[in-house]
């Protein structure tokens, strides 16, 4: 039997970094917020003290921090038709589950898009012609542009006590920063973090052969720093343990080490964990959502009504959540018709390794974004007439870590395993570094997300199914970042080199990136997408879906600066409009 609660203003499902944001924006507005998360309470001082959170074997190799796949997984394949098999391990990327989310164990790397970004399919028609666009590309601008989230972003950095330096105050270019970065108005508030010797030698390299390099924007404190909402995190110790772990010293910005402090003690704020949300619910004519129905810890059945409910988990599940729900369109690929599940896309990565003999570069001193990176091949930073692709990434020497179980770089020509295998791996270990590239995934017609007609979860629900492929517009343009990396490379004085250039079709088994985007993506009109300018659905108007899932495509940069910016945004519209006329849709204000 379920069992019916009391209504309330807000349901937020899901809470990692846009539940915490929203819960914290809309509580200050005097609404009372319920947020729903399916895995457990996470604390930065408990729950990651450094005395066991360095635990390569605990948090890397068995997971510890993300979904359990035997509960919830999704199925995978690259084309249509291939038949979907379920990922029993987590592989190309890694799904967060708990209080926080996927921003507990991020790196911390916080990146503005470029306005020509935002601008996808106007600005690379306008400059290259619609032919430069092939037809199964489903490419689209934002109906928001960078002038409008700059405010949101600034506000997200400061949030968050980003490390870095600016590269365009107000229009003015600034020496040691990005010069090719949308303006912003103001510094970074903190300086850069303290660079050790393998990106200082990028650096060199890029700037003797003409490049613009500048240190990579940190959410990795430099220094002491007590935010906006008063919540002080502590200075980056250099520990190397921040991607896939969280961070016992509160170096590392989350949701637990900036908002968590003060939205916690809030009375019009509830938070439940390890309850799974099984459906939106509509109402009778389909036309607005009435609540939530989830499964309490117990395994008890309850519906929550609520006025208006956020959907703030990650992208596929967000995703999952709509079309389970019947709220909207689903895809077809085949006649380009519905929203839900439409313009998937991903990211794509490629490296070239740096061995020397002499020099000792320590690679185990590290923090998430420690690094030095250029921009001069990102987006449409460069011209791609004749190149047979759009889109672009960018280029730089990251020193996260060198985990010591997780990293073994070889020379080429190495074993592969074996007692010489191990003698490479020991030789070169304090001896190489990584020249990384980092590029943007266009959507495609044959790119989606659907329901699996076959494989369900644990609780007979049907699992999320992804159908993705590299084009050959991302082969070509990670062809062209490797070559640019590999003149770095060899720049970088170095006994030898090792390109390893991303090859064939995509697969879900190495690691790549965790940035999942699409699937409910904003859009001008209900022709063209899942949810308007402020992500409140075009279908349900007291529905809102906040996150990665609204991006049109994936630029080359990470994507937790730009989904912030688009929640801040987002509350800011419904503070402003939503709230003077609940369950209407909002114009352009």
């Amino acid at each position: 039997m379920t069992t019916t609660l009391p209504r309330t203003d807000v349901v937020i499902v899901g809470f990692g970094w846009t539940g915490a944001i929203m819960a914290q924006e809309l509580t200050d507005a005097g609404l009372n917020v319920l947020a729903i998360e399916r895995g457990a309470w996470r604390d930065a001082a408990t729950d990651f003290a450094p005395t066991f959170a360095q635990d390569e074997l605990r948090y890397y190799w068995r997971h510890e921090l993300f979904q359990r796949l035997a509960h919830d997984t999704i199925t995978v394949r690259n084309t249509r038709g291939q038949t979907a098999l379920p990922m029993r391990r987590l592989g190309s990327f890694l799904l967060g589950s708990g209080v926080g989310g996927a921003g507990v164990h991020w790196n911390g790397q916080v990146w503005r898009f470029l306005p020509s970004d935002l601008q996808a399919r106007s600005h690379n028609a306008g400059r290259y012609g619609a032919a430069a666009l092939p037809s199964d590309m489903t490419i689209q601008d934002y109906p928001v542009t960078y002038d409008e989230l700059e405010p949101y972003y600034d506000k997200f950095e400061y949030l968050c006590g980003v490390s870095g330096k600016a590269g365009n105050l107000k229009g003015a270019l600034q020496p040691g920063g990005d010069p090719f970065e949308g303006w912003r108005s103001r510094e970074y508030p903190n300086p850069p973090l303290d660079m050790p010797y393998a990106p200082t030698l990028f650096a060199k390299a890029a700037g003797e052969l003409g490049k613009h390099p500048f240190p990579h924007p940190a959410a990795n404190m430099s220094r002491a720093y007590t935010n906006p909402l008063g919540v002080t995190l502590g200075p980056c110790t250099y520990c190397g343990f921040c991607e896939k772990y969280g961070c016992g010293n509160s170096s590392k910005a989350s949701a637990q080490t900036t908002i968590l402090p003060v939205l916690m003690k809030k009375p019009n704020f509830t938070l439940m964990t390890e309850t799974e949300v099984l459906k939106v619910n509509l109402a009778g004519d389909g036309k607005t959502v009435t609540g939530v129905t989830y499964l309490d810890p117990s395994g008890q059945e309850v519906e929550q009504p609520a006025d208006m409910v956020l959907l703030c988990s990650y992208i596929t599940n967000n995703v999952r959540l709509m079309l389970l729900s019947g709220i909207g369109k689903p895809y077809d690929p085949v006649s380009g018709e519905g929203q839900i599940g439409r313009n998937y896309a991903y990211q794509i990565t490629s490296s070239v390794n740096v061995f020397y003999d002499k020099e000792i570069l320590n690679p185990f001193v590290g923090a998430g974004a420690l690094g030095m990176i250029i921009n001069d091949y990102n987006g449409d930073n460069f011209d791609h007439g004749g190149l047979g692709f759009i889109g672009g990434g960018y280029v730089g020497v990251l020193q996260t870590g060198a985990r010591p179980i997780e990293t073994h770089l070889a020379p080429q020509g190495s074993p592969a395993w074996g007692a010489d295998w191990k003698a490479a791996i020991a030789r070169n270990y304090l001896r190489s570094t990584t020249v990384s590239t980092h590029g943007a995934v266009m959507s495609h017609r044959g790119n989606y997300l659907d329901l699996d007609p076959t494989y369900r979860d644990v609780l007979g629900r049907p699992l999320l199914r992804m159908t993705f492929d590299y084009t050959d517009n991302e082969h070509r343009m990670s062809d062209h970042l490797t070559d640019r990396a590999t003149e770095i490379a060899r720049a970088m004085g170095g006994r030898e080199i090792k390109v390893n250039r991303r090859v064939g079709s995509w697969d879900v088994v190495p690691y790549q990136t965790t940035h999942n985007t699409g699937g409910a993506i904003m859009g001008s009109s209900p022709s063209n997408s899942a949810v308007n300018r402020y992500l409140q659905s075009w279908d349900t108007p007291n529905l809102f879906v906040i996150g990665a899932n609204a991006f049109p495509q994936n630029a080359g940069f990470n994507p937790t600066g730009t989904l912030a910016a688009l929640a801040y945004h987002a509350a800011d519209a419904i503070k402003r409009e939503y709230l003077k006329a609940p369950g209407q849709p909002m114009v352009r204000t």
